[in-house]
């Protein structure tokens, strides 16, 4: 066999941190003739289809879907509850709460960032000395990502709330869900969140096209409130619609119902204490092969403490800008697609490994497999082991 030689035939594995595998069952569902979007099973389903997004959320509020990616849940989530001049508090750990952080001050909300970089979880003193700082509560909501996709950072929605609830301060917390949802525990009414916002393609496997806002009793008051809100990001009719176009502000995403409907359909077979049991088991063997691997001192993981890293993605750096050869090599021989780096410094050293949603032991030791050949085939120095570490997680 030449060096050259391609091993990429048959079905790739796209191993990014969404969107992620589509389960067959999600594909066999969405195929099918376009169906009636004013009667019939579509319009049937929607009820269900509701409850059982709130039981993954787990909450009993209410929830609005909405025919976008992520950006636009989290617009449609500022728009109903902010209104400019007012502030937010934005810890940052990671690409992602920047990336909201800028869509609020474009709506014309202040914003009071504080940035803990691209490889630490939130510093809970210094969130509580600007929220001390705030005497006259000038700070409406919290912007507050539970997972960043671009540095797998998970940090502490319930001990966020406890501060909040310590200190006094009403400000709403807002959670952005859109890596966790279906892949880490994550307990809205539990943990004191007034909104939620996630996507439907990451741990809810269903292709990218809707996103989903959740909000409580404290939220809707703040709805109540607002002077105005645009006719198409207003939650109130999606959430409490009279007829079915106002779900979705008109034409329903017919298809990606279908999709979601037996999506859900698979997490509430296995049990979302399973879901979230099992997407910790294959993360800890991804870790496992990892530290392995950086025992070589050729790359290192994103984050160094187990208990801040997420369920459903890995940020990884190897040193000489490596990462994007490395995943140059694993998609054109071995057709294993790695996620690149995003919001790293330098991110031709960065990559990212998506272990979310429809995933089970086997695909978790191939997508290894096929890192430990590359950096084989690369000569990047590893420590050995790799893949008997992680064996030996899941073996148990």
């Amino acid at each position: 066999m030449t060096d050259n030689m391609s091993l990429a035939q048959g079905r790739n594995y796209l191993a990014i941190p969404g969107p992620s595998v589509i389960p067959d069952a999600v594909l066999q569902a969405m195929h099918r003739p376009s169906p009636n979007i004013y009667a019939g099973e579509l319009v049937e389903m929607m009820p269900d289809l509701t409850a059982d997004l709130r039981r993954v959320a787990r909450t009993r509020h209410e929830v609005a879907i909405y025919i976008a990616n992520g950006h636009g849940a989290w617009e449609a989530a500022l728009s109903n509850v902010l209104v400019p001049g007012e502030t937010v508090l934005a810890p940052a750990s990671g690409r992602f709460t920047h990336g909201w952080a800028e869509m609020a001050e474009r709506l014309g909300v202040k914003v009071e960032l504080i940035d803990f970089g691209p490889s630490d979880p939130w510093d809970m003193d210094r969130i509580a000395q600007a929220l001390r700082a705030d005497a006259d509560h000038r700070i409406k909501a919290v912007l507050a990502v539970h997972v960043d996709t671009s540095s797998s950072i998970r940090n502490d929605i319930p001990a966020l709330r406890a501060l909040l609830d310590d200190l006094n301060h009403p400000a709403l917390l807002m959670a952005d869900c859109i890596a966790s949802l279906g892949c880490d525990r994550f307990e809205m009414d539990d943990w004191g969140v007034d909104v939620m916002v996630t996507a439907c393609q990451k741990g809810l496997m269903t292709p990218a096209g809707m996103s989903f806002v959740f909000f409580n009793d404290r939220a809707k008051a703040k709805r109540a409130a607002m002077p105005r809100v645009s006719a198409y990001w207003d939650w109130l009719p999606r959430s409490e619609p009279d007829w079915f176009y106002q779900y979705f502000g008109g034409t329903a995403p017919t298809h990606h119902l279908y999709g979601l409907r037996a999506a859900l359909d698979l997490i509430h077979a296995e049990g979302i204490e399973h879901v979230w049991t099992r997407h910790a088991r294959l993360a800890r063997a991804v870790w496992a092969a990892c530290e392995k691997w950086a025992e070589g001192r050729a790359l290192h993981l994103n984050v160094g403490d187990r208990a801040h890293r997420s369920h459903a993605v890995t940020a990884l750096r190897l040193t000489g800008g490596r990462g994007t050869p490395l995943r140059s090599y694993t998609e054109r021989h071995l057709g294993l697609t790695l996620g690149i780096g995003l919001g790293m410094a330098d991110e031709e050293s960065c990559f990212r490994l998506g272990h979310m949603g429809h995933l089970n032991g086997h695909m978790v030791m191939g997508l290894l497999g096929g890192i430990e050949t590359a950096m084989a085939a690369l000569e990047i120095p590893r420590g050995s082991g790799a893949l008997e570490a992680a064996a030996a997680v899941l073996a148990g």
